[in-house]
């Protein structure tokens, strides 16, 4: 065991398949094991009483004392909380919170990191939308069918020409502040700083990989879409646009599957040192049987994140129409100025705020819900707290708080 949480080989776990010749969660004994085929019935168990018919008060070491081995149950300490999470299974409010606690505990090396990305992302799209994207073409309102189709393509030309460097930016931005938070978010876990300079010697031979997944996952989507949507395109008829949006709708539900079912594949591969297909099994096992609480987590993260940055955005927004072009007049009037400098900037200072918040949130989110999922399945938590040097009592190091 390493000292970052994931960096433990994930070992036999209940989220394991299940060997021939082990007895199932029913006590039915397997068929190939040396079990004898007469078996008691499975009894109603219940809780053993005193004299008086009273509960009988646990004994010193055993399963229902303070200072045993369960996890859980009557008379247990609280779970140690050497980070910004207890060590047990999460909610989701825990979940946000830890995301937001690691941005307060380590904002030094968090903002370093988002707000250095951030930064350079945005030059690069500014650059990018002044000097390489083409205006948009006119659109006449007068002009017969044939000319709106070619005016309809026109558009759709530039647009791809715009959006491509933008994503292509995007994408590895995400890469690099996915890379990085993941070791900074896995330390907090532990309560242990981490230098930027740390974060970046440890995710760096990471790099090539996670590039791998992240290249991979929106070409699965989009060949998933290209199936849906192929059909009903080729026929070209009234049919083929209903057989179309068919296949479009049954597409996007698989690839929102998909893309639930390998959340966590990120976290996987730099915290466990895995391959890309096998980080991707890997997500697939945790989130197995959780699809829904994962899906509903990520869901909230979206939603929370989307808020915070139109609430930040969208007075950059107000102030660069104030300041560039025909000002609020023109934003009201429905008009498409040409935005100069001004307006390039002032919006580009927002974006980069706005980055720098919800990035550290999104990433705090999927590692902590890998952390999570391994904790409800595999007792990382043990690990974790082996990790982080927790006391026989549940406190971690420097923690006197008695625990009664």
């Amino acid at each position: 065991m390493n000292d970052t949480p994931g960096w433990a080989s994930p070992g036999s776990s209940p989220s394991d398949d299940r060997g021939a010749g082990t007895p199932g969660p029913s006590g039915a004994p397997d068929a190939s094991s040396k079990w004898s085929k007469e078996q008691p019935p499975a009894g109603q168990w219940a809780a053993p009483t005193g004299p008086g018919g009273g509960p009988v008060p646990p004994q010193a070491g055993g399963p229902g004392w303070a200072g045993g081995p369960q996890r859980g149950g009557w008379g247990q300490p609280p779970a140690a909380k050497p980070g910004v999470i207890p060590l047990r299974p999460l909610g989701v409010g825990e979940i946000l919170d830890g995301a937001v606690s690691t941005l307060r505990a380590h904002w030094r090396t968090v903002l370093g990191i988002t707000i250095t990305v951030s930064v350079i992302t945005q030059i690069c799209d500014i650059l990018v939308q002044r000097y390489l994207v083409p205006r948009p073409p006119e659109v006449d309102p007068n002009a017969d069918p044939e000319e709106a189709l070619r005016q309809l393509g026109d558009q759709l030309n530039a647009t791809l020409v715009g959006t491509a460097p933008v994503m292509a930016i995007t994408l590895i931005a995400t890469l690099f502040t996915t890379a990085l938070l993941t070791v900074v978010i896995s330390r907090s876990v532990l309560g242990r700083e981490v230098a930027l300079s740390d974060a970046w010697r440890e995710a760096r031979p990471r790099l090539p990989q996670l590039l791998g997944l992240t290249l991979l996952l929106p070409l699965i989507a989009a060949a998933v879409l290209a199936v849906g949507l192929l059909p009903g395109l080729l026929l070209g008829s009234a049919g083929g646009a209903a057989l179309a949006a068919l296949g479009g709708i049954a597409a996007a539900v698989v690839t929102l599957w998909l893309m639930v079912r390998f959340a966590l594949a990120s976290p996987a591969l730099m915290l466990e040192r895995q391959g890309v297909i096998q980080s991707m099994r890997r997500s697939a096992k945790l989130v197995r049987g959780a699809w829904w609480r994962v899906f509903g987590i990520l869901l909230l993260t979206v939603l929370l994140t989307f808020l915070v940055s139109l609430i930040i955005t969208i007075p950059f927004g107000l102030i660069a129409y104030a300041v560039d072009g025909e000002g609020l007049g023109g934003l009201l009037s429905g008009s498409t100025p040409e935005f100069g400098w001004p307006f390039l900037i002032i919006t580009g200072i927002g974006a980069v705020i706005a980055s720098s918040v919800t990035y550290p949130i999104s990433a705090g989110v999927t590692v902590l819900l890998y952390v999570d999922q391994r904790i409800r399945r595999e007792a990382l938590d043990l690990e974790l707290a082996r990790a982080a040097g927790v006391n026989e009592n549940g406190s971690a190091p420097g923690d006197d708080t008695p625990r009664s």
